[in-house]
């Protein structure tokens, strides 16, 4: 590393959890993000500053005035924009060693595979359930780690999600079949505060890094399977371990 990027990420390198050989293990790293609104945003802040060295940043949506509430990388400036477009221009301006890609479509079954290639984590944020299951059975069949964070009300759910290895849930594993109808397309919108999903996108990059320095640094226990829940009004937190479901369409018998 550079004195320059030595200097710049001191404060992980003498933490004895992630120590020099972390932050090089970050620094030769890939993360996708999937969805760069409420959940993605703060994500990708913690990720960047992190001194992730390769990021791609998956939304098809453009940004709105309402979301300024809580999407904490936009200005006005951004309104209209694209969300993958705006996120990458700040990742750029951030710090110009990362390498940015911005994907302005949505993730589905079909096309999956070929936004996710090459990753080392996936993070998602979407605020869909389509979405969501289309991501996981691709983590899957590609057979990386999946980072999926959510956030209904007053609640946060972060987990990491293994699928692919033996004896290891998928977010298909947690959620079911159900969410893959057309009419539970979306998530509820009820309302957010923006402290909250700040919340869930910090833990979020948390657990991604977890997995990225995973046998690199005492950092790395990816807890899979592991949900994180956190009530926000209480406020408190529990973890919940979920189960590999033998019958799981996205990593049990019945897949594939």
């Amino acid at each position: 590393m550079t004195p320059e990027r030595l200097s710049r990420f001191a404060r992980h390198i003498v933490l004895p959890e992630i120590g020099g050989a972390g932050q090089v293990a970050l620094a030769g790293s890939h993360a996708v993000l999937v969805g760069c609104g409420g959940i993605g945003s703060p994500a990708l802040q913690y990720l960047a500053a992190a001194g992730i060295g390769r990021l791609t940043l998956i939304d098809d949506d453009v940004v709105e005035e309402s979301n300024l509430q809580r999407q904490t990388i936009f200005t006005t400036a951004d309104i209209g924009r694209g969300k993958a477009q705006a996120a990458a221009a700040w990742v750029a301006r951030f710090d110009t060693a990362i390498a940015v890609a911005a994907a302005p479509t949505r993730l589905v079954a079909d096309n999956a595979a070929s936004l996710l290639e090459g990753a080392d984590v996936v993070l998602d944020g979407s605020d869909n359930f389509a979405t969501r299951l289309a991501v996981s059975d691709a983590c899957v069949a590609q057979r990386m780690p999946l980072t999926s964070a959510a956030v209904g009300r007053f609640q946060v759910q972060v987990g990491n999600f293994a699928g692919h290895l033996s004896g290891e849930a998928c977010y298909r594993c947690f959620v079911g079949d159900a969410f893959d109808a057309e009419d539970c397309d979306s998530c509820a919108a009820d309302g957010v505060l923006g402290a909250v999903v700040g919340m869930a996108g910090s833990l979020a990059a948390l657990q991604a890094l977890r997995v990225l320095l995973a046998g690199r640094a005492t950092l790395g226990d990816p807890q899979w399977g592991r949900l994180a829940v956190i009530d926000a009004l209480a406020p408190g937190l529990r973890v919940l371990a979920i189960g590999k479901d033998p019958g799981c369409r996205g990593c049990g018998a019945a897949a594939g």
